[in-house]
């Protein structure tokens, strides 16, 4: 829920950031533009592979956080452990845990996808092999498949959290503790790419959930949706999850946008962090009605509450891409070629949005009927024509270039898995 790619700062040392008090909405809005919408050309790129985790054998059980603990050793996060070192995976992916213990693997970004994927799979390799010496697996689907949501991390941001959510539904304790998502990084450009991107980014979600949509069974029954996962998501704060209409100035867009959303969490130590209600980070500037008994907001704080957004795509100084469910281990690469290689130049940008126009904004239609709607199944295998034919421009060799190029004619054309 929180991303820990090491793409340039965004934000400034710690210490400056807490010492610095926001004088005004203006300020804000400064700053939330100056650290979301980072220029330059687009070179790097990076990956979150979250997964469930399961004991092997008995994939229904309850999760033993104590047993994932010892499997995970030195990696384990200080969330679960706070006494852990907490030291990254050989190739350099920290570890992290989601509410209900599902492991999220943070790539460092890399300047190539080449370089990408080798770091991925020996990080990869080496956790589902710490896993398997204490009868632990990682799950191959984007919700858990055999057990309702439970939290297991006892975070005073979860909790909070998890009791703000409860009045709306059951979708915020099943995006929390449930789910797995697999999330893109990319640069977000020049300046005068920035609003393609960003518009592009978008445009390409409700095909590319389809196309990878993974997540129809919960807790041991057939939701019925193809993504019920992303559906738990849009089911949370609508104020959190709705894709903006991307407009030609994004960081200006953005930027009013997080000063009136209200804040999810206030950290106050080890008091209850749940937030006054309705209460905006504009407002908390201000000082009005409820804002008026607390300490004045600094940059951190704003920093912090960027991170309680889950729009589809966010930004972060790099683009986020956030809208695809978790892959089973050994396919994480198809999904990050294909979005690597529609974001490759700027006419391949530009054909991007031409094409995805007829499935503007159809993101429910992609978590509830996947690549059973017909528009939503033809976009995304124009989708992947475009991506294929620029795949080689990746660097990955020949042979796994091919090997992709197959996989996904195959995966849009719907031919089940095992006969690829």
């Amino acid at each position: 829920m929180t991303a820990v790619h090491d793409f340039p700062d965004r934000s400034g040392s710690a210490a400056n950031l807490t010492a610095r008090v926001l004088a005004d909405r203006a300020e804000g809005e400064r700053y939330v533009a100056s650290v979301c919408f980072k220029h330059g050309p687009p070179r790097l790129l990076g990956v979150e592979l979250e997964f469930t985790v399961h004991h092997a054998g008995d994939p229904a059980r309850p999760l033993d956080p104590d047993v994932l603990a010892t499997a995970l050793g030195p990696h384990t996060p200080r969330t679960l452990r706070p006494d852990s070192p907490a030291i990254p995976l050989p190739a350099g992916a920290p570890v992290s845990l989601e509410p209900g213990c599902q492991v999220e693997l943070s790539a460092p970004p890399q300047a190539s996808l080449r370089a990408l994927h080798a770091a991925v799979e020996a990080d990869l390799a080496h956790l589902t092999g710490l896993l398997a010496r204490h009868g632990l697996e990682l799950g191959a689907a984007g919700i858990d498949e055999h057990r309702p949501p439970r939290r297991v991390l006892r975070t005073p941001r979860y909790a909070a959290m998890e009791r703000r959510f409860a009045p709306i539904g059951a979708g915020g304790i099943t995006m929390m503790c449930s789910t797995a998502g697999l999330q893109i990084c990319v640069d977000a450009g020049e300046a005068h790419e920035v609003a393609a991107r960003w518009a592009a980014a978008h445009a390409m979600g409700p095909p590319l959930l389809a196309l990878f949509a993974n997540s129809r069974v919960h807790a041991g029954a057939d939701t019925g949706f193809a993504s019920a996962r992303w559906l738990a998501v849009m089911e949370t704060e609508p104020v959190r999850t709705q894709s903006p209409e991307p407009g030609v100035d994004p960081a200006r867009e953005w930027a009013r946008r997080m000063m009136d959303t209200p804040l999810m969490v206030f950290p106050r130590g080890e008091r209850p962090w749940d937030a006054p209600e309705g209460l905006t980070f504009a407002e908390w500037i201000s000082g009005r009605g409820a804002a008026a008994v607390l300490r004045r907001p600094t940059a951190a704080d704003l920093d912090y509450h960027l991170t309680t957004m889950f729009t589809p795509v966010r930004p972060q100084g790099y683009l986020e891409l956030r809208y695809l469910d978790g892959q089973p281990p050994g396919d994480w690469l198809p999904p990050v070629a294909l979005v690597s290689a529609l974001l490759a130049s700027q006419s391949t940008v530009d054909k991007v949005r031409e094409v995805c126009a007829p499935a503007a904004g159809r993101w429910a239609d992609a978590a509830r009927c996947g690549m059973a709607d017909a528009q939503l199944a033809a976009v995304a295998r124009e989708l992947v024509e475009l991506g294929v034919a620029e795949l080689p421009a990746t660097g990955l060799p020949e042979d796994t270039v091919a090997g992709l190029a197959a996989g996904l004619r195959a995966r849009a054309a719907g031919v089940p898995r095992q006969d690829r």
